[in-house]
């Protein structure tokens, strides 16, 4: 009896030190630089950002917060090696759509699992998507598009950044949407993509509005349609894809920040109020604008939820356009 006694107040013990542990986990955090492993190549959307926000992380917290950029396989390379990283606060790892919630449903293997291997933190900033053509393009809005590619199926190509990417896909999904077709030419990226399109080598192409901003203020690639909420102020002639009587295609794309899967709670409860802040700051909203994209806080629950929905809407579109998995 007493050694029962024993054993259950030795147990209680250490679950109380257990719970002590990850009430109080690392008061100090961080203590020591923080790397946020983007991945994807310097200098895209999902990098800039990743820059912006951690900046300001590093001014609230007072650390030295890491870009760290591991690009490959539409970004399963980068995401993978972070999911085996400590669970610790450390190690933080860009979570966005592209990666968490396209590659599972388009891919026949993943080497991690969106939802179990990461602890979410926050949706960082909504980035709207953009279709545009080649200035020469006969068609001058998107009704126009739709009546030209009926007309000619298969005779006009959109480039994408590889096959089973978000542009590709967003491409399939317009196509299935509007009932046409066209060829798709995938690059290496999409500033080959652009660079083609401008030379008229492809007609469309399915991006997002911070690679294709100031081309489009150039007047060297045209807008048709953006995947927003509302217009936004830097194309405010262009309709949103809703406008256009599209609405399946007016879902602008998320970029958020999370941890390996195990991390503190605590320690995500501080990422997650610093992001916050960061958010709010004005500097940080107006270089998030000032990239076409809209800043977007959300609690940990909330960016848990979209990411998967956002799973369950694209393995919906995977079905619906027969897409056969890479």
């Amino acid at each position: 009896m007493k050694l029962t006694k024993i054993f259950a107040a030795t147990a209680a013990s250490f679950c109380l030190m257990g719970a002590s542990g990850g009430a109080h986990a690392d008061p100090s955090y961080p203590n020591k630089p923080v790397r946020i492993v983007v991945p994807y190549a310097p200098g895209g959307t999902t990098d800039i950002l990743a820059r912006i926000v951690g900046n300001k992380l590093g001014a609230i917290l007072k650390q030295t917060f890491i870009v760290e950029n591991r690009p490959g396989a539409g970004g399963a390379v980068g995401s993978s090696f972070a999911a085996k990283q400590p669970a610790d606060g450390y190690t933080l790892v860009m979570v966005v759509e592209s990666s968490h919630a396209v590659n599972p449903n388009v891919y026949a293997k993943t080497p991690y699992d969106p939802v179990k291997d990461f602890d979410p933190i926050s949706n960082l900033a909504d980035v709207p998507n953009v279709l545009v053509v080649n200035p020469s393009f006969p068609a001058r809005d998107l009704p126009a598009l739709v009546k030209e590619l009926k007309a000619n199926p298969e005779k006009y190509a959109f480039g994408s950044s590889g096959n089973g990417g978000l542009s590709h896909m967003n491409g399939e999904l317009f196509l299935k949407t509007t009932g046409t077709k066209m060829l798709h030419t995938p690059y290496k990226g999409l500033g080959p993509a652009l660079t083609d399109l401008m030379a008229g080598q492809i007609q469309v192409v399915f991006d997002n509005i911070p690679s294709s901003s100031s081309l489009i203020q150039a007047n060297r690639i045209r807008p048709l349609a953006v995947a927003a909420k509302k217009r936004l102020k830097i194309l405010p002639n262009v309709p949103t894809y809703a406008e256009a009587g599209l609405a399946p295609m007016n879902n602008p794309s998320w970029f958020g920040i999370g941890a390996p899967a195990g991390t503190p709670a605590p320690i995500l409860a501080k990422l997650n109020s610093a992001v916050k802040q960061a958010l709010e700051s004005p500097d940080v909203v107006e270089a998030i604008e000032k990239q076409g994209a809209i800043p977007d806080y959300t609690t940990r629950k909330e960016f848990a939820d979209l990411i998967k929905s956002s799973n369950d809407h694209w393995k919906k579109v995977v079905i619906d356009i027969n897409f056969t998995k890479l």
